[in-house]
């Protein structure tokens, strides 16, 4: 038989982010600032890559890339594939539990 404690944590465990969003957010914010093509000035956390920013597919796959060298981890493509703006690259990261 379980605690109530052991369920909270294990339910909590379940919805844990691993780097705090805040922090990730930043980190890609300026990823994405950095990156050649894009105008600094139109990055916003609402931002889409295509939408807002004008990347084409291979400049967005280039920002997944980048983001991955920023947290030192590794993306699978099908991952990277549903990554089609800022607020998804934050969820993806706080979720991650290799990201540094």
């Amino acid at each position: 038989m379980y605690s109530h404690l052991t369920i909270i944590y294990t339910i909590a465990s379940l919805n844990q982010t691993f780097l705090p969003p805040a922090e990730v957010q930043e980190r890609v914010l300026t990823v994405i600032k950095n990156f050649d093509k894009v105008d600094p000035s139109k990055v916003q956390p609402t931002s889409k890559f295509g939408d807002d920013l004008g990347l084409d597919s291979l400049d967005s796959v280039e920002v997944v890339m980048a983001i991955e060298d920023e947290f030192a981890i590794e993306i699978p493509d099908a991952e990277a594939d549903r990554i089609a703006g800022v607020g998804d690259a934050v969820e993806y990261i706080a979720a991650h539990p290799m990201a540094k």
